[in-house]
């Protein structure tokens, strides 16, 4: 097996992979179909291995592609992480420059960090953002991001991490909603209405279901997965959902059903890894994270 093998061909690999043809990954990656072709081939026999069959639907990934792509993937976000750093020294002279890649969940990157990439980019217009929108955990120590907003608190000794407190949710509605169907006043009048939830459970969605007993799957008249979307089935008036209560207070503000019955609380945090510490670009984001959060949260800050 090749000792030194190309990036070029990793890459290609990765293209076929995801987009499960030639011509798909020669479209995403912006290269000849022919090249990616080259690529996948070059790779194979460096490798020495098969790591893709034709069949009429496309190129079908073996078990060895299985394999290796979590491997590919670390070497893409190293790449990445490589060429963001470099940004970063190489634009820094002028002041804070660069690339930064945030991630954070679907409605905080929605609904909460529009504002405070906007008033980041105000004060740091060499300084590029990428958002990354996603509810699974990325990986910071693979780089996957350079800092992540994560509603647990992280155990890898190597990250910084940064409490901002605790975002609370609790069951609302639109007020048309409950001048139509009443505003129910116990756990069990939640019966008669149309509640909004999940389609498929995950880790998160059973830890929050503890808080609210029966609040299970077959309850819900309208499901999916998507946390923006469930929002949106709220703002609409098609029923009652889980919504995080400082969103609910913004205008036209949710009306917030069974306080004292259902209520939880997602631990905030900004965490990124401990080599990026001195990144000038690294620690104004991971900085204005924490403010504009504390300021969605309401956390009162005591005077230096």
């Amino acid at each position: 097996m090749a000792s030194n093998i190309e990036w070029e061909l990793y890459r290609a690999f990765l293209g076929v992979l995801r987009e499960g043809s030639l011509s798909g990954a020669a479209r995403a990656l912006g290269v000849a179909q022919p090249t990616v072709g080259r690529h996948v081939a070059a790779l194979e026999q460096a490798l020495g291995l098969v790591l893709f069959t034709r069949s009429q639907t496309g190129l079908l990934p073996t078990e060895a592609a299985f394999a290796l792509r979590t491997h590919a993937e670390g070497m893409e976000n190293t790449a990445a992480a490589l060429e963001r750093t470099a940004s970063g020294l190489r634009d820094g002279a002028a002041g804070v420059a660069g690339t930064v890649r945030i991630s954070v969940s679907e409605v905080v990157g929605v609904e909460v960090m529009p504002v405070i990439v906007a008033d980041l980019g105000r004060r740091h217009p060499a300084l590029k953002v990428e958002l990354v929108l996603s509810n699974r955990v990325q990986d910071l120590l693979q780089r996957e991001a350079d800092i992540a907003v994560r509603m647990t608190a992280p155990r890898q000794e190597q990250l910084v991490a940064r409490r901002v407190g605790a975002i609370e949710l609790g069951l609302h509605a639109t007020p048309d909603y409950l001048h139509r169907r009443g505003t129910p006043a116990t756990l069990d009048d939640l019966g008669a209405h149309a509640l909004i939830g999940y389609d498929r459970p995950t880790p998160f969605v059973r830890q929050a279901a503890k808080a609210l007993p029966g609040f299970t799957r077959d309850r819900f008249v309208l499901r999916t997965d998507s946390d923006v979307a469930q929002l949106a089935l709220i703002r609409a008036g098609a029923g009652i959902g889980v919504c995080q209560v400082p969103l609910a207070a913004r205008p036209p503000a949710l009306v917030r059903v069974l306080p004292d019955s259902f209520t939880f609380r997602l631990d905030t945090w900004v965490t990124m890894h401990e080599d990026l510490r001195a990144s000038p670009r690294c620690r104004v984001a991971f900085d204005a994270l924490v403010a504009g959060l504390e300021d969605y949260i309401g956390v009162v800050r005591s005077a230096p």
